[in-house]
């Protein structure tokens, strides 16, 4: 088997909205962020504002990963064929082969030499683990490729760097064990699985938690779709905090083994740093 490794990629996704805009449109949802009950009062008694306070600004990147997996497979298998014959028929001659015919039909044996070829893209959720194929509409805008340095340097800028909790070897795994189907074959001639890309894309989201009496709540805001979501979090515990570049990156050849099969590594060929000809 052949295993064909994409060096893994950071992505950062660059705002199309300012801290200001981010914040009126938070402001704009801090009674709906307290629950349904205030935004019952509300309609009954408008809070002032001063009534709410902004205690924390977040302005953070958030992960998500894309995983793009192909596999190739060449195989034999010896199958036999049914063929109907008219019922005076009692054998069949093909080539030097001579078929008897039973009950209007004859037997052939053929060896089956068969191929199949899957491409799967997958985007996971950095934080929650979970595969989401909407996180694939963040493609549309623009992003540049970065590293580990850059994003300390943005941390010390006061960006809080969230990191994934689903790691690239584990989310490699899942993606590879998902591609690879059960084949029924008797003899394997080919097997390719290429891992064309492992892509880890930090998206910007501003946060604000609001205070109101003795309550807290927060407005999220989606720095590229421009979306505004109450009951979001903030992350304010990994602020100042730089990440280890291993710790994001850290897909290696013995991945594998938790994957294929019956695989011993010893028997892997593996190919580290496929080039891709594809764009982010």
């Amino acid at each position: 088997m052949q295993v064909e490794l994409a060096e893994e990629r950071i992505f950062r996704m660059t705002d199309r909205f300012s801290l200001e805009h981010a914040e009126g449109r938070a402001w704009s949802k801090r009674l709906e962020a307290f629950g349904a009950l205030a935004r019952v009062t509300g309609l009954f008694a408008q809070p002032k504002d001063d009534e709410f306070a902004v205690v924390y600004r977040e302005r953070r990147l958030q992960p998500f990963w894309r995983v793009t997996v192909s596999t190739a497979t060449a195989y034999e298998r010896t199958r036999t064929y049914v063929v109907k014959v008219p019922p005076e028929v009692r054998e069949v001659t093909i080539g030097e082969t001579v078929l008897p015919a039973s009950s209007n039909q004859i037997q052939i044996v053929g060896l089956e030499a068969c191929r199949e070829e899957t491409r799967r893209e997958t985007f996971i959720d950095g934080l929650n683990k979970q595969a989401s194929p909407a996180l694939a509409n963040y493609l549309q805008h623009d992003a540049i490729e970065t590293n580990a340095d850059a994003l300390a340097a943005a941390t010390a800028e006061g960006m809080v760097i969230v990191p994934p909790e689903a790691k690239a070897s584990m989310v490699v795994r899942d993606v590879i064990a998902s591609a690879i189907g059960k084949i029924d074959a008797d003899r394997v001639t080919e097997e390719l699985v290429r891992v064309e890309a492992v892509d880890l894309y930090y998206r910007p989201v501003h946060a604000f938690r609001y205070r109101r009496g003795d309550k807290e709540a927060v407005v999220e805001f989606d720095a590229i779709t421009g979306e505004t979501k109450v009951g979001g979090t903030t992350f304010e515990q990994y602020l100042g905090k730089a990440l280890e570049p291993k710790f994001l990156l850290d897909v290696g050849a013995e991945t594998l083994n938790f994957v294929i099969p019956g695989a011993n590594l010893a028997k892997l060929m593996i190919v580290k740093g496929l080039e891709l000809k594809a764009s982010k």
